[in-house]
């Protein structure tokens, strides 16, 4: 994605790189590290500003108006607020993160997903959709069948590792088939970087998460296989798990279905533990700890259905964001401490809201993606 910022910089990016990055910039965390980028960047130092420079920002701001259609206003206000953020990069100002949290998170669009190839090139996955996706000079890399990708050993490959990462934005899940068989479901609001292909002189089968999937393994005694998150490596055999590490949740978990794993505490370097079958492992004051649990809880959104068992209402909050592509912004304290019981299949935004009433009683509107909550009058 760095390769699209500079561009949208320099005023070369093309229409379609510039859907991605709208794309990309609805995410809160994503705004965040856009604007990190901007902001830190010598290459717009104010020392370093120049007429051409200048000149290019409001070309910028310009082709927004005029590559947005009228449809998706909500996106033109996200670029037209990095377009300020770049003129306040160059003039030498900081911009305060409320001012970006709140600007931009208010305009809650349905993003698609998207994937970026091993040469840098971003291609937008729509669902339900049989195609093969190639890279920028038309070499094959994957097949889409429906809503999975399918990656295969290819004979006589270069021995290369390279990698392609796929983010699935709120409001989504996806599935991956690595190419070693492996099978791979993506939560919404996550990305998970893994190689093209394994090759023999890797020892181990490594892929990296911000997020939450549920993996299935295809056994290979002689090449484990990592799951690096933020502060947790989950390494296995060949098993079924699910594992959550939202960087913006700062809760790294595992929960394994069946097989044996081996999780490795990556901020001590010196706490690992053995996972078995219905078994959760979690971090408790910077140390990896176990317990029993009913995994249906964990693992039903692979299936499309949200349980909350013995859940607080400031838990459930952050799943339902994620769930119906929503930000909801709670105003009434109270109900954080509430704690539900519930299971939902179809239900809308409205009727999981409606069950959550029947606990403690409370207001709420729903207004372009955003959910306001208040106490009740």
């Amino acid at each position: 994605m760095k390769h699209i910022i500079v561009k949208y910089i320099n005023d070369s990016i093309s229409p379609k790189e510039l859907e991605v990055l709208k794309i990309w910039l609805v995410k809160p965390k994503n705004q965040k590290k856009f604007k990190q980028f901007l902001l830190l960047n010598n290459d717009l130092n104010a020392t370093h500003i120049t007429i051409d420079e200048v000149k290019a920002f409001k070309k910028v701001s310009a082709k927004i108006d005029k590559t947005t259609s009228t449809k998706s206003k909500g996106l033109v206000n996200v670029l037209k607020y990095a377009a300020i953020l770049i003129g306040l990069s160059f003039l030498g100002y900081s911009v305060y993160d409320y001012t970006a949290t709140s600007t931009i998170t208010s305009v809650k669009v349905a993003p698609e997903i998207t994937l970026q190839l091993e040469d840098g090139t971003v291609q937008v996955v729509k669902n339900d959709v049989e195609t093969f996706i190639l890279n920028a000079s038309g070499k094959k890399v994957s097949e889409q069948k429906d809503n999975q990708l399918v990656y295969t050993n290819t004979e006589n490959a270069e021995e290369l590792l390279s990698y392609n990462t796929l983010i699935v934005p709120y409001g989504k899940t996806f599935g991956i088939t690595l190419s070693d068989g492996s099978k791979v479901t993506l939560n919404a609001g996550s990305e998970l970087t893994y190689p093209v292909r394994f090759i023999k002189g890797e020892k181990k089968r490594t892929v990296f998460l911000d997020g939450e999937a549920f993996f299935k393994v295809a056994k290979d005694k002689m090449h484990p296989f990592i799951v690096n998150t933020q502060d947790m490596d989950v390494e296995v055999l060949g098993t079924a798990f699910n594992v959550t590490s939202y960087s913006e949740d700062h809760k790294t978990y595992t929960v394994l279905m069946e097989g044996k794993v081996a999780a490795h505490n990556k901020l001590t370097g010196n706490n690992s533990v053995i996972l078995s079958p219905n078994q959760r492992v979690y971090f408790n004051n910077n140390r990896l700890e176990t317990e029993t649990i009913n995994t249906e809880k964990y693992v039903a959104w692979v299936k499309g259905k949200l349980v909350f068992i013995d859940d607080s209402f400031g838990v459930i909050t952050n799943k339902l964001e994620r769930k119906f592509n929503v930000t909801i912004h709670n105003n009434y304290a109270a109900l954080n401490t509430i704690i539900i019981t519930a299971t939902f299949t179809t239900e809308t935004i409205d009727q999981v809201l409606n069950t959550f009433q029947t606990y403690k009683a409370f207001n709420y509107t729903l207004k372009n993606g955003v959910v306001t909550i208040t106490k009740p009058n």
